[in-house]
């Protein structure tokens, strides 16, 4: 099966590339969730309707589905960018069009985060105004939560730049216990870090094949040797096997397949993998360099390790997959 991108999804991608590479750049990363700099890149985002791609037409949305949401998603993490995006864009639309509040993310008037396990840690806590709490793994109840009165309190994390917060003492406004409603935020929170984690993996290996090309030894580039050749490749591999898993996850979505639980956790999986692999070997490759918070690619790497933990991990989706197809799971994958 061949998933490239039609030319709308195409137009639509290189719009969003453009806007991202103008307006988050390492610099806006740094400066983190709540500097001018991410707000005025939000409010581009919301400008170009990305907020209402999963949104209905009748609600004030564009109408489309998951194959126009991986393509937005893998350049949103090729940039890094400092918001709750696949929170936002993916996982709140169907919600909150359940209860009434879709147009607050159409109008950019809130931003959105997500806490599918229910401990009160978010990521881009100190900008989220709602929060989507419970759901893991597509079942139970998601409750709906405003944070104009909440408590926050920063956390240590591997990823400062993703602001981690505890959160308590929100008021729940709604919540949702439709099965479908669940599941459907559950795999496309799954489904957008899969996505996010692609466009990571490629960032970094951009920054190294761009290093290793002047980075010289015994007076040639480090980017001829072959221990060097090698580990690239390898990393790249990894890339492409999982970016057309994550591609055909948002095709089994976008058309209801029934085996869409599958393929979401199978590319969720191989995309967690991939970053991982991609981090370790982007990072041999750098050497030292690559430890200096100065230094851009600890940003996109830090992120990697992150996400690749979010919303399960790549253990606990392989378990999801052997579960489905009837055979017996390790037992030793960590909830997330």
């Amino acid at each position: 099966m061949r998933f490239a991108l039609t030319t709308e999804q195409q137009e639509l991608h290189q719009v969003v590339a453009q806007l991202l590479g103008d307006a988050c750049t390492p610099d806006v990363v740094r400066a983190g969730t709540g500097s001018p700099q991410a707000d005025r890149l939000y409010a581009g985002l919301v400008d170009l309707g990305a907020t209402g791609l999963l949104v209905d037409e009748e609600a004030g949305g564009l109408g489309l589905d998951e194959n126009y949401l991986v393509p937005v998603l893998v350049e949103i993490g090729r940039a890094a960018a400092p918001l709750p995006l696949v929170d936002t864009l993916a996982v709140a639309p169907g919600l909150l069009s359940a209860t009434g509040r879709a147009e607050d993310v159409l109008a950019g008037t809130v931003c959105v985060a997500a806490d599918p396990v229910g401990n009160g840690l978010v990521r881009f806590g100190s900008r989220a105004d709602l929060l989507l709490q419970g759901g893991w793994g597509g079942s139970g109840v998601i409750r709906v939560v405003d944070l104009a009165g909440a408590q926050r309190e920063p956390q240590a994390a591997v990823d400062p730049a993703a602001d981690l917060q505890r959160i308590s003492f929100g008021t729940i406004i709604a919540e949702i216990d439709d099965p479908a409603l669940v599941r459907t935020a559950w795999l496309r929170g799954v489904l957008g870090s899969a996505a996010e984690l692609v466009g990571l993996s490629r960032r970094m290996l951009d920054l190294t094949v761009g290093y290793v090309k002047e980075r010289q030894q015994f007076g040639v580039p480090i980017g001829s040797f072959q221990a060097v050749k090698h580990h690239l490749a390898s990393a790249l591999l990894a890339v492409e096997f999982a970016a057309p898993t994550v591609s055909a996850a948002g095709y089994a979505l976008a058309t209801g397949d029934e085996q869409a639980s599958v393929a979401v956790a199978t590319a969720k999986a191989l995309a967690s993998d991939a970053a991982v692999q991609v981090a370790r070997a982007t990072l041999q490759c750098h050497g030292a360099i690559a430890y200096t918070t100065e230094y851009d690619w600890q940003l996109f790497a830090k992120r990697a390790w992150a996400v690749a933990a979010q919303w399960g991990t790549a253990a606990w989706h392989r378990d999801a997959v052997a579960r489905a197809l009837g055979l017996p799971a390790s037992g030793t994958s960590p909830a997330h």
